[in-house]
């Protein structure tokens, strides 16, 4: 792989880190995008990691050349992650980049005492995206897991619920996933929407407010205690998990920043559990790209229930590690290539009229 950053002591640490993970070799590294670009060709890495602010080029213009085969056609789907900083800048220039064609983002290290704890916030970060991204094992020595063999859905206990509700859960990849099928729902969209995308504060803002442009629907960062009704999509904040509540015979969006669960606040699988709950399994669940298995467990809860789940296929996810999990759980009534669900989604959907929905 390819570390770049402008700053010498970022590349170091980065590198450093890597170096320490027998499964990883840093093959080269660049200070600005117009040198990383040039590099591509004479590296030949599996994976680039991408600063944002740099002289020249920066990382988001470094991000469209490589896409647009700047480097060489055959290194325009290298993957790329991104480092960003956990501010309002940070997380709109970051935003810009995954559009542009990033596959994922790590946020820099902030406040932290020591090279020391720098250096182990890197690796925890860092080193399972790379290794979810590069299709490496995940530990050391460990030989490649068997590829995921998909289940036909498992029979139901209870029939089938026409749904009240549409939760979404997705990770790596999710931000891009989203724009594909969000905008495509219409006004119309007889249920509520919610939705965990694995971001950190300040992150799921910016992108709700941008996912708001593109939408006919409304969308929004969730906040606690607004009554649920059709029309509008609740994003669930970072570091806070989403939940649906009931106060006064309302159904509300509820949030609290429980244990993390699956390693993730939020985490899809207590918004799925907090649904099946508060709708008596009168569910959708779609679960799209990202790494992990979050959504497994909350998909086998809404299947359970009556409801019905829908998973991303692993041709178009950028990772197929939570869709995969719930497909080979047997938890998945259908698996689809992305620019399928949307489709999906409003088919099972009660009374939905054509998507040609008009803008709020």
């Amino acid at each position: 792989m390819m570390v770049v950053d402008d700053s010498v002591v970022v590349r170091k640490i980065v590198t450093d880190v890597l170096s320490q993970d027998p499964a990883i070799t840093v093959v080269g590294t660049a200070a600005n995008g117009r040198l990383a670009v040039g590099k591509l060709e004479q590296l030949r890495p599996d994976l680039v990691t991408m600063d944002i602010e740099m002289p020249e080029m920066d990382g988001i213009e470094a991000v469209r050349a490589i896409r647009a085969g700047a480097g060489g056609q055959q290194h325009g789907r290298v993957p790329i992650i991104m480092f960003s900083t956990l501010t309002e800048r940070g997380a709109a220039a970051t935003l810009d980049a995954l559009s542009a064609g990033a596959n994922d983002y790590v946020t820099k290290p902030a406040n932290v005492g020591s090279v020391a704890q720098s250096m182990d916030s890197v690796r925890q970060q860092l080193v399972p995206r790379i290794k979810a991204l590069t299709g490496r094992p995940l530990t050391a020595g460990v030989p490649a897991a068997t590829p995921l063999v998909p289940r036909p859905p498992a029979p139901r206990s209870r029939a089938r619920q026409e749904p009240a509700v549409l939760v979404i859960g997705s990770s790596t990849g999710g931000p891009e996933a989203l724009t594909k099928v969000l905008p495509v729902l219409p006004a119309t969209l007889p249920v509520p929407v919610l939705v965990v995308q694995h971001m950190p504060p300040v992150f799921t803002r910016q992108f709700a407010q941008r996912l708001d442009r593109l939408c006919a629907l409304r969308v929004v960062e969730a906040v606690a205690g607004t009554p649920l009704a059709p029309g509008t999509v609740h994003i669930a904040p970072g570091d806070h998990h989403l939940t649906v509540g009931t106060a006064g015979g309302v159904r509300r969006t509820a949030l609290d920043q429980g244990p993390a669960e699956n390693f993730c606040r939020p985490a899809v699988d207590v918004l799925f559990r907090s649904a099946v709950a508060a709708y008596d399994g009168a569910v959708l669940g779609v679960v799209l790209t990202g790494m992990g298995s979050d959504g497994r467990i909350g998909t086998g809860q809404i299947r359970e229930a009556g409801g019905t789940v829908l998973a991303q296929d692993e041709a178009t996810s950028v990772v197929w590690g939570m869709p995969g999990a719930v497909t080979q759980a047997g938890h998945a009534d259908e698996v689809l290539p992305l620019p399928r669900i949307a489709e999906a989604v409003t088919r099972l959907l009660p009374a939905v009229r054509p998507l040609a929905g008009v803008r709020r």
